[in-house]
């Protein structure tokens, strides 16, 4: 009998899962199909674009679940229930969630070291090599051998690193060794995993310090300002285009008598007919615009737009002021560099950790926020890739725009999603230690009642406690999630000062972003240094 409420429970968690699991998939197709270009689709890369970034949703929508198993195997006031009474059912239960977490971080390897480069310098070398398949797949697999190679050495470290003491001065070589293969052996390859996911989580810490943070502070703002009149900006378009015009015809004037032009005139020619093409195209863009049913419904729901732009603003200084707190009680209560800046448990009032773990015991409210809070990393993140663009170092790689994006980009906007979604599950602990470690678990306290003349001295009373670093070990469970997380404490340290460079980004990011008038309703669309190869999507 005790068996069915634990199949119960844990088909609920499972699944709450399977529905978030199916909305991801949509969510996944709907998005990149939302951005790829028409003109230069291939069905290779969206395939692998949407695999690509719904895996990484995937591996969030675990977390939600993990803390709902370690929960839900206590009663409210402490007790552990009849079907985890037992230390081996508990330990079965977390390694469904271990094997799940097993699963999905060997998939990203494969994705991030394997998979996508390897259709990214496919599609590359096609545009150099002009069909030649057999040169395009050679090239491809020599470059990503290189990335295999990395993924390797990252495994290698992450297995052979010592978490433990290692053995005396006076031990034999072998003994050393053989000290090195047990401790691989007997973590099962979870730090050689954890390893690599980590290393991958920093890569991702950058990408959220420049495009999640200044798109937390672009995304709300835009919504709030709205866009500049259509009408006006036709206007303003058609001003300049006469004005250009005059420009060149008073050029054109000096070769009427057969002289030809200087050398700084031609090139302030070629400046204005290119500039002239420009506007032109920007016409074409906005007498389209203009015309779009979009357009007039945009105008109709602006207040809604207003409405969603203040909340937005409102939960990123929800989410800044939860990280701040977190990493100020890191810094006052933490033991320092040395111990990766972890604290078990919360010792500053956490507004967004108090309201998680409110909610989590009306199970799937706290699944939801997570999603919410997930996707919302998601959404501003692609609002600051898109208004930034993708770029290494100074240059520009490419602009990711609807309908316009090449299947290169696609798959790069999809790489940094990918790592930005798994610094996610750290910004979430982040934010909320205390549900993320131990859920809403309690654990009972023994102590003795006061003797007073008339009753023994031998009765005892139970208090209930929230699970923290105090609590006995077989009396609160920690999540497997954490375990990832935290593996290695040099990790934690860089992501605990990645916090602040974000809270510092976030800030700068809102000033430009205030400081900055309205978008134009076309904006991105056309562009001096555009490399699509026509507006013929936009136009038809």
């Amino acid at each position: 009998m005790a068996d069915q409420p634990l199949l119960a429970e844990s088909a609920l968690g499972w699944s709450i899962f399977t529905c978030i699991l199916v909305a991801i998939l949509a969510f996944c197709w709907v998005y990149i199909r939302k951005f790829q270009s028409r003109q230069e689709s291939e069905v290779v890369s969206t395939i692998t674009a949407i695999c690509a970034l719904a895996i990484a949703l995937i591996t969030s929508a675990l977390l939600p679940v993990d803390i709902f198993l370690v929960s839900f195997m206590k009663y409210p006031n402490g007790t552990y229930k009849e079907w985890a009474a037992n230390n081996d059912t508990r330990g079965q239960i977390e390694d469904t969630v271990l094997y799940g977490y097993y699963t999905l971080y060997s998939i990203i390897l494969f994705c991030v070291f394997l998979w996508i480069p390897f259709v990214y310098f496919y599609y590359e070398e096609r545009d150099d090599n002009n069909g030649n398949r057999c040169s395009q797949v050679k090239n491809a697999l020599k470059y990503t051998f290189g990335f295999a190679v990395v993924c390797v050495v990252l495994l290698l470290i992450g297995a052979f690193v010592p978490l433990e003491p290692p053995p005396g001065q006076n031990s034999t070589q072998w003994e050393k060794v053989q000290y090195l293969f047990e401790e691989l052996g007997s973590s099962h390859g979870l730090p050689a995993l954890s390893f690599s996911i980590s290393s991958l989580t920093l890569i991702g810490m950058l990408a959220v310090i420049t495009y999640t943070a200044y798109g937390m502070s672009v995304l709300p703002l835009n919504l709030i300002k709205g866009t500049r009149s259509v009408v006006y900006e036709r206007l303003e378009n058609t001003e300049d285009i006469d004005d250009v015009e005059h420009q060149i015809e008073k050029l054109k004037s000096k070769c009427k008598d057969g002289r030809p032009l200087s050398s700084r005139d031609r090139h302030n020619l070629q400046e204005l007919e290119g500039k002239l093409q420009v506007l032109q195209r920007r016409g074409r863009h906005l007498e389209i615009a203009e015309r779009n049913c979009c357009t007039k419904v945009g105008r109709a729901l602006r207040p809604l737009k207003i409405l969603l732009g203040v909340f937005f603003i409102l939960v990123a200084l929800l989410l800044i002021i939860a990280l701040f707190i977190s990493n100020l009680d890191k810094a006052l209560h933490s033991a320092g560099i040395s111990s990766g800046f972890i604290i078990f448990g919360t010792n500053l009032t956490n507004p967004l950790n108090e309201l998680l773990l409110a909610l989590q015991p009306v199970f799937p409210l706290d699944y939801i926020l997570i999603t919410v809070i997930t996707m919302y990393f998601v959404v501003t993140s692609m609002a600051g890739i898109r208004n930034m663009g993708i770029w290494f170092f100074w240059m520009r790689l490419y602009k990711i725009r609807p309908k316009k994006t090449r299947p290169q980009a696609l798959l790069f906007l999809c790489m940094i999603l990918l790592l930005i979604v798994l610094h996610t599950s750290y910004m979430i602990y982040s934010l909320a230690p205390q549900y993320v470690m131990y859920g809403s678990q309690k654990y009972l306290v023994q102590s003795k009642m006061p003797s007073s003349g008339s009753t023994s001295g031998n009765a005892t009373f139970g208090t209930t406690r929230t699970c923290d670093a105090d609590a006995p070990e077989d009396q609160c469970t920690v999540t497997r999630s954490y375990l990832f997380l935290h593996k290695f404490w040099f990790f934690s340290t860089l992501y605990y000062f990645g916090n602040w460079a974000f809270i510092g980004a976030f800030l700068v990011g809102l000033v430009v972003s205030c400081c900055r008038g309205k978008k134009s309703v076309i904006e991105g669309e056309v562009e001096a240094d555009d490399s699509d190869l026509s507006d013929d999507e936009y136009v038809h």
